[in-house]
């Protein structure tokens, strides 16, 4: 299948163009199936793995990291094959751990990146890591504070690049600026919701990484499973939540006309919304999350759809954006 390998925005790093989202690993997939998951998209060429040292929430805050360590303590070029990604920000509970409020809290501070950065470390048994990406932006930290942590764990190889995840436009080039100002290699990488269903990010965000550099890492691709042919589910009387059911009454006109196109297009819904994002030059990979080896393969199909400048228009028909970048989406 074609996937393919593209710089990480305007950095030298080659990544695929599926990023493998790990968020699901021990507490919803187990730990021999995430070991075939991994196994699998090395196979299919995605080099590009993305997790976080918060997941595996109702198991233990740095159990997904964990099973990706002991995947990668196998060896077999393991590690020297994957571009890992992980993220800091969030309190990192663990059984065992007494409290401590520098690191039981949300913050980008000195103590607690370099704190987080070594339990990481740690738990994905690996020297360094690839991508150390600020889980959300913390305006309450200096960013001469951050940066120099940041700056700390580079120089000691424990880092190789530094990325944001839901960063505003605004966050985005003050964090560029005062790395520049610093005479730091800034940000390489931004992680943001991006689907048809949730554009909004085309106002400033996809500008701001497009100016600064940027490759665009979209989450939720697929929009929690409502562009995955939510309806056409419903219809096999297969189960969901009542959250999720709401959404699809919320959505569901538009659903309709959306999951019709793909029909005729003879393409499953979710490969359609991920070839959408793949055609955007500013989108580097978006994050796939598979439950099991199948839905992996399922979503390599995407790199294969190409949709054509007609159903491009379609699609913002049915799901119209912003309505093109700021300040022309709002103003002259």
């Amino acid at each position: 299948m074609p996937v393919q390998h593209k710089r990480l925005g305007s950095h030298g790093a080659l990544v695929s163009n599926l990023c493998l989202g790990t968020m699901n690993f021990g507490w919803v997939t187990d730990e021999a199936e995430s070991f075939r998951i991994m196994d699998r998209a090395l196979e299919l060429g995605i080099n590009f793995f993305d997790t976080a040292d918060v997941y595996g929430w109702t198991v233990q805050h740095g159990t997904t990291e964990e099973i990706i360590g002991r995947w990668l303590a196998q060896g077999g070029g393991r590690r020297d094959a994957v571009v890992l990604a992980t993220k800091v920000y969030n309190p990192v509970t663990r059984r065992g751990n007494r409290p401590e409020p520098n690191a039981d809290g949300r913050s980008l501070s000195a103590i607690q990146i370099r704190k987080h950065c070594a339990g990481s470390l740690r738990r994905l048994q690996t020297d360094w890591i690839d991508l150390y990406q600020m889980h959300h932006v913390d305006r309450a930290c200096p960013w001469d504070e951050a940066w120099q942590a940041f700056d700390t764990l580079v120089r000691q190889g424990k880092v190789v690049y530094v990325g944001s995840s839901n960063f505003a436009g605004w966050d985005i080039a003050t964090a560029c600026q005062e790395a520049a100002r610093r005479g730091m290699s800034a940000l390489v990488s931004e992680q943001s919701v991006y689907n048809l269903n949730a554009r909004t990010v085309e106002l400033e965000v996809i500008p701001a990484c497009r100016h600064y550099g940027l490759g665009l890492i979209p989450w939720s691709p697929l929009a929690g499973g409502l562009l995955g042919g939510a309806l056409a589910r419903q219809q096999a009387g297969r189960r969901m939540d009542e959250a999720f059911v709401k959404q699809v009454e919320t959505h569901r006109a538009r659903l309709e006309r959306y999951e019709a196109l793909c029909r005729e297009l003879g393409e499953e819904p979710s490969a359609v919304a991920l070839a959408w994002l793949l055609k955007n030059p500013v989108v580097t990979a978006p994050i796939i999350g598979p439950r099991t080896v199948e839905q992996l393969e399922a979503a390599v199909r995407a790199t294969e759809v190409s949709l054509e400048a007609d159903v491009l228009e379609r699609l913002d028909q049915i799901f119209p954006g912003p309505g093109g970048e700021a300040p022309s989406a709002y103003a002259w």
